[in-house]
C-alpha cells in the first residue's frame, strides 16, 4: 500500500547486523529483522520517509533497495562484504558511523532510531555533529546475556560499557518490556529516559487457521518454536513430555530439515529424547517458514515457550494471535505478554518445577484451553499489533524531534 499522505518526517533506522531484507532462521537473523521491517513498513504507510541502514555482507547487494512497502534499505560498506557473526562486528562500527555522518550531512534525517547496541554506537557517531536526536532500542542487553551465559557469552568485553554510554547519550531509550526497564535502571540509566513499547505481530497473518488441529483421536500436540540454541529450553520441554502420556512434541527451528542434523543442538536434543524414552514422540521440524507458521501454531493444543531468559519473546504473542494458549517461563517480556491464568500459564524458569503436571492439568481441561486461546487473541488485538507499536514509537519520536508531525499517526 502506498502512503496516502506526503512524507512528514525523515526517519533513519540503523540496524547494523539485522537487515529487514534478510532470510530468517540464521544464527543472527530473527526477531530484530522482523521488528525493523514491520516498523519501517508501518511508518512508511503513515507518510514517513524511512531509510534503513544495514551493513553490506555481500558484494552482490545493490547500494540501495526501495521495498514494495515504501521504505528504502541502504547497504553500508563497513568491513569486508561477507557475512560476519554479529559478535565480531565491533571493529567495523567506527567505519559504519563515519559513513553515516557523510550520508546524513548531505540529507539530514529528523530522527534516528538505532537497533542493537552497536547500531547505537554507529548512529551516535553519525548524528552527533549534526545535532540529530537518536532513539535507541537495544533488543537485548549485555548484562542479561553475561548473567545467563557466563563464560559462553561471545559478546565483546566492551559491550556493557558501550551500552551504558549509548543509553546516557541518546535522546530516548525504547524498552520492549518492564523487565528491560529494571535492567536498564540497574545499569544507572534513569526511568525518565525510558519508554516502553512492545514488539508486535501481524494479526491478519497470525490468525487461527480452521481445521489445522489434528484429528480428534490423534495425540495431543505440544509445540515449541525458536532458534536451536540451549537457552531456548527445548530440552526442558522434552523432559516434561516424559510425564505427559498420549502427547507429541514438535520442535520448530533451525536450518532446513535436510541440514538439521548437522546442528550440534539438534543432536543434543535427540540424545535427550532418547534418554527420556520419548524419541518416538518428539519431532524436530527444522526451520518453518513464516507463511506456514500460523497453521503450525493453530494446530497445537499448547505452545511451550521455555527460555531460560528472553529479552522479549515474540513466539507467545504469535501463538496467542492464533488463539493457542501458552505455557511460558516467567522471564523477560513473557512476564508482560502472557497473563498467568488468563491467556496461559507462567512457570518458574527453574528446572525443579513440575512442568509435566502443569501441562497435564491444562490438557485435561479443554474448555479452559479454549478460553485461554480466545482471551489471548483478544489481548494481541488490544496491545500487540504493529499499528499499536508504530503509535508508541511515533510518540517517542515526537518527544525528541522538533518535527511535530512525527508525534502523530497520519493515516
Amino acid at each position: 500500500m502506498s502512503p496516502t499522505h506526503p512524507p512528514s518526517g525523515r526517519v533513519a533506522m540503523v540496524s547494523e547486523h539485522a537487515s529487514p531484507l534478510a532470510a530468517l532462521g540464521g544464527p543472527d537473523a530473527g526477531g530484530q529483522n522482523v521488528y525493523v521491517a514491520q516498523l519501517a513498513r508501518q511508518l512508511a504507510r503513515r507518510g514517513r520517509e524511512v531509510v534503513v541502514y544495514t551493513r553490506r555482507d555481500s558484494h552482490r547487494l545493490p547500494d540501495r533497495v526501495t521495498t514494495p512497502d515504501g521504505f528504502t534499505v541502504v547497504h553500508v560498506p563497513a568491513g569486508p562484504p561477507v557475512p560476519i557473526p554479529k559478535d565480531e562486528l565491533l571493529p567495523y562500527i567506527p567505519e559504519f558511523g563515519r559513513w553515516l555522518a557523510r550520508e546524513w550531512a548531505e540529507r539530514t534525517p529528523d530522527v534516528v532510531h538505532a537497533h542493537f547496541w552497536m547500531s547505537g554506537l554507529a548512529a551516535l557517531d553519525g548524528a552527533r555533529a549534526l545535532g540529530v536526536p537518536v532513539v535507541q532500542t537495544f533488543h537485548a542487553l549485555g548484562t542479561v546475556k553475561k548473567r545467563h551465559q557466563g563464560a559462553a557469552d561471545t559478546s565483546p568485553p566492551e559491550r556493557i560499557a558501550i551500552e551504558r554510554a549509548v543509553g546516557q547519550e541518546c535522546g530516548r531509550i525504547i524498552a520492549t518490556c518492564r523487565d528491560e526497564v529494571s535492567e536498564l535502571h540497574a545499569m544507572g540509566l534513569p526511568h525518565s529516559a525510558i519508554s516502553v513499547v512492545p514488539c508486535g505481530v501481524d494479526p491478519d497473518r497470525f490468525s487461527p487457521i480452521p481445521g489445522a488441529r489434528p484429528r480428534p483421536h490423534a495425540p495431543r500436540r505440544l509445540l515449541t518454536v525458536g532458534r536451536l540454541v540451549p537457552r531456548k529450553g527445548f530440552d526442558r520441554a522434552i523432559r516434561a513430555l516424559a510425564g505427559v502420556p498420549d502427547a507429541e512434541l514438535l520442535i520448530a527451528g533451525g536450518p532446513e530439515p535436510a541440514l538439521l542434523f548437522a546442528e550440534p543442538e539438534a543432536e543434543r536434543l535427540c540424545a535427550v529424547a532418547a534418554e527420556c524414552g520419548v524419541a518416538d514422540r518428539v519431532s524436530l521440524l527444522g526451520g518453518v517458514s513464516r507463511e506456514l507458521m500460523p497453521r503450525l501454531l493453530s494446530s497445537a493444543d499448547l505452545v511451550l515457550s521455555l527460555p531460560r531468559y528472553e529479552p522479549f519473546g515474540i513466539v507467545p504473542v504469535e501463538a496467542m494471535a492464533c488463539r493457542t494458549p501458552v505455557v511460558a517461563t516467567a522471564v523477560g517480556g513473557q512476564l508482560d505478554t502472557v497473563m498467568d491464568g488468563v491467556t496461559g500459564v507462567l512457570v518458574p524458569p527453574e528446572e525443579d518445577h513440575d512442568l509435566s503436571g502443569t501441562i497435564r492439568d491444562l490438557l485435561d481441561h479443554p474448555a479452559l484451553l479454549t478460553r485461554y486461546g480466545a482471551l489471548g487473541r483478544r489481548r494481541v488485538l488490544a496491545h500487540y499489533t504493529w499499528d499499536s507499536v508504530a503509535d508508541g514509537v511515533s510518540k517517542v519520536y515526537g518527544a525528541v524531534s522538533s518535527v511535530p508531525a512525527l508525534s502523530g499517526a497520519a493515516r
